[in-house]
C-alpha cells in the first residue's frame, strides 16, 4: 500500500467507517456479557486485561521497526490523561450504563460526542464548524431524531433515564479523547499515541478493579472469557488503531461524524443478536444517517490532508 493512498481522505474514510462498526459490537458484546453473573467494573478489567498484551507487543514491535522521535515530557502526561479519558472514564461510564439501557439506546445516547467534539474544538481551539459540517451533523440527527420518534425496544432498558445520564457523560469524555487526539497524533504517530494511552487506561482500571474488588477475575464462567476475549480484538485493539490513524489524517470532527454509521450497526446487531426489535421508523433513521455520513466522506475536496507517514 503506498504512502500515498496511505494518507488520503477515502484511506481514512473506509478505515473510520470499518473501526465505527467493529467498535459498535462492543454493547452487544457487554449485553451479553450481563447475562451472565459480573459487575461492570470487573469485566471492564477483564476487557483491559485481554488488550493490554497486543498494545504492548505493538509497542515493542514499533520501535524495531523505526526510530521515533522522541516525546516531549508534557506530552506523556498528555497521552495519559487523554488515554484515561477516553478508555478508563468514558469506557467505565458507558459499562455502568448498559446496565440499565438497551444496547440499541445506549448507541443513540452516545452519539451525542460528534456534537460535543465540534462544541470542544470551537470553544477551545477555535475551530471554525463548515457549512458542510453542518450539514451532515443535520442528516444524521434528523436520521436519530426518526430513530427516537419511533417504538424502541423495551428489551434491556431497566432504569433508562439512569442509563442514558450515565452514558451522556461517556459521550463527553469520549469527546474530550477525540479532541485531545487529533491535537497529539500528527507528531506522535498512531500506534505509539494509541499504545501508551491504552496502557494508561489499562493501568487505571486494573488499579481501580484490585482495590474495589481486590482484582479477583478468576471467577467467572468460560463464556465470559470467550466474549471478553473477542471484545479485546475485535471491539478494542483493531477499531481503536483505525479510529487514531482515521483521525490523524482527517481530523476529530470529521472523523467523529463518519463514526455515526456506528449506531445504526449496533441496531442492526442488537437486533439479531439481543433481540432488540427494529421498527421501520429506525430504517429510515438509518438512510438519514448514512446520507450523513456520505456526505462528509465524499467531501475530501474541501479537507487539507496530513501527508506525513508514521
Amino acid at each position: 500500500m503506498s504512502n500515498t493512498f496511505r494518507n488520503s481522505y477515502l484511506f481514512a474514510a473506509i478505515i473510520t467507517v470499518i473501526g465505527a462498526i467493529l467498535f459498535s459490537t462492543k454493547a452487544v458484546l457487554i449485553k451479553l456479557a450481563y447475562q451472565h453473573p459480573i459487575d461492570s467494573l470487573s469485566l471492564l478489567a477483564l476487557r483491559m486485561l485481554f488488550s493490554l498484551p497486543f498494545f504492548i507487543g505493538i509497542l515493542i514491535f514499533r520501535k524495531n521497526e523505526a526510530i521515533d522521535l522522541p516525546i516531549a515530557r508534557g506530552d506523556w502526561l498528555k497521552m495519559a490523561a487523554i488515554g484515561m479519558s477516553g478508555f478508563y472514564c468514558a469506557s467505565y461510564l458507558d459499562f455502568i450504563g448498559l446496565q440499565y439501557i438497551s444496547a440499541s439506546l445506549e448507541r443513540m445516547v452516545l452519539y451525542i460526542y460528534p456534537t460535543l467534539v465540534l462544541l470542544i474544538s470551537a470553544i477551545a481551539f477555535k475551530q471554525k464548524i463548515s457549512k458542510i459540517q453542518y450539514i451532515a451533523l443535520v442528516l444524521s440527527y434528523i436520521g436519530v431524531a426518526i430513530i427516537f420518534s419511533g417504538k424502541i425496544s423495551t428489551v434491556g432498558n431497566s432504569n433508562p433515564l439512569l442509563g442514558a445520564f450515565f452514558v451522556f457523560f461517556a459521550a463527553l469524555t469520549y469527546a474530550i479523547f477525540l479532541v485531545g487526539s487529533g491535537q497529539l497524533l500528527p507528531r506522535i504517530g498512531t500506534r505509539r499515541f494509541t499504545s501508551y494511552s491504552m496502557i494508561a487506561a489499562a493501568v487505571a482500571v486494573l488499579t481501580h478493579n484490585s482495590i474495589a474488588n481486590g482484582f479477583d477475575l478468576l471467577k467467572y464462567p468460560l463464556e465470559i472469557y470467550g466474549i471478553v476475549l473477542f471484545m479485546a480484538i475485535f471491539a478494542t485493539v483493531v477499531p481503536t488503531f483505525m479510529i487514531a490513524e482515521g483521525i490523524r489524517i482527517i481530523g476529530a470532527n470529521n472523523s467523529s461524524i463518519i463514526g455515526a454509521i456506528g449506531p445504526v450497526s449496533t441496531i442492526v446487531l442488537a437486533y439479531f443478536l439481543l433481540g432488540e426489535r427494529l421498527y421501520p421508523l429506525q430504517i429510515l433513521g438509518t438512510l438519514f444517517v448514512i446520507s450523513g455520513v456520505l456526505l462528509i466522506t465524499l467531501n475530501k475536496n474541501k479537507q487539507r490532508l496530513n501527508s506525513k507517514s508514521i
